[in-house]
């Protein structure tokens, strides 16, 4: 199989497009896979210490970025265009999958120009503008909530989840260790986020009655590292502090209990690992798209969801504490989480590219 996948920008649009590569090369070490996107997305820093090929192209999103943001991406497109021509006339794939972001959008919808048989992965429970306009051209459409098909043509429509990597899948459940301290795992994505950086902090004052009790484990982006680190030093609280994590399987089975964002990628990732959560969304996500998300768990009795307008640290700290003093309840949440995962989406997702090829190839 060649394969672009052709996409990025995030983590929750990077790393599905990972396990598929993954799933890929476990299957067939000869297959030959080419990521595609731009030089500002996280794909640049990941992706060449997975050992992956990585083609950029210079192209920028419209929405949300006012006036003169738009004209600049318009302004960006002939070009990204060319590009994509020249990555795909070199590369000869055999399919061109999109795993979201803007960077997916002149890839795939040249790759469908030039006959290639295209696909595109949508993780969110309301999908991208990007993907909106892809799916009146790709040939396969995989969905990670059903709740997503009204808004695609049927016919195109396979419902796998969203795609995450063996090792998520594969991770050992909560090892006690010596200490048996309450793990709090905080992660705002893949950049961080402030608001979520500054909710934990505020808590710590309220959560000193567990002090002693408690291990928090956070991610918070490389701008607010130090930052973060001197607040956890200074109010004596037992912090592991990093500005990204790379091996978030590992972290995931240590936790008993996530503070994140309600990313599509994240949400993947919890149900496999079969985590309790508290959901803040970022609430300025395209069409809201995080809340959608987020509420898909809360119904399901997975998580608690705190919308960030209005967050306060007492806020946060009540609901870590209320779930802390009821591990029953946590439990329950867990097995919620677990009933919700799809640990074999990147399976068919890659059973479906295969039999996409075969055909292609037959014809």
């Amino acid at each position: 199989m060649k394969i672009i996948i052709a996409g990025g920008g995030t983590g929750g649009h990077l790393f599905p497009g990972i396990a598929i590569a993954e799933e890929i090369l476990i299957r067939d070490g000869n297959s030959r896979i080419l990521f595609a996107g731009t030089e500002r997305g996280i794909e640049k820093r990941v992706l060449p210490g997975l050992g992956y090929d990585l083609a950029l192209i210079d192209v920028a999103g419209i929405k949300g970025k006012g006036t003169i943001g738009m004209f600049s991406a318009l302004a960006k497109l002939p070009r990204s265009f060319m590009q994509s021509v020249q990555i795909i006339r070199s590369f000869r794939p055999e399919l061109v999958l999109g795993v979201g972001g803007y960077a997916s959008g002149p890839v795939v919808l040249t790759a469908h120009l030039m006959g290639i048989k295209t696909a595109i992965a949508e993780q969110n429970a309301y999908p991208g503008v990007t993907n909106r306009i892809l799916a009146r051209f790709v040939d396969r459409i995989f969905l990670t909530f059903p709740d997503t098909k009204k808004r695609f043509p049927q016919r195109k429509i396979l419902h796998t989840g969203n795609p995450i990597r063996t090792a998520f899948i594969s991770a050992p459940d909560k090892p006690l260790g010596t200490e048996h301290k309450f793990k709090l795992l905080v992660f705002g994505g893949s950049q961080g986020a402030r608001a979520i950086n500054q909710a934990v902090l505020a808590a710590l004052n309220k959560l000193e009655e567990i002090r002693q009790e408690l291990h928090i484990i956070h991610q918070t982006g490389a701008q607010e590292l130090e930052w973060v680190d001197a607040v956890y030093k200074n109010k004596e609280f037992d912090a592991e502090v990093h500005p990204f994590i790379m091996d978030m399987p590992s972290v995931y089975a240590r936790a008993d209990l996530l503070v994140c964002r309600a990313g599509a990628t994240s949400i993947a990732e919890m149900t496999a690992s079969g985590r309790a959560s508290i959901l803040i969304p970022y609430p300025y996500a395209a069409d809201d798209h995080q809340t959608k998300n987020a509420e898909v768990l809360v119904r399901a009795g997975a998580a608690i969801m705190l919308p960030e307008r209005g967050l306060s640290g007492e806020k946060l700290a009540d609901a870590i504490l209320s779930l802390y003093r009821d591990p029953t309840r946590i439990s329950r949440m867990e097995a919620c989480a677990r009933r919700l995962a799809r640990p074999h989406a990147v399976s068919e997702i890659v059973n479906e590219c295969a039999l996409m090829i075969d055909k292609k190839r037959r014809s």
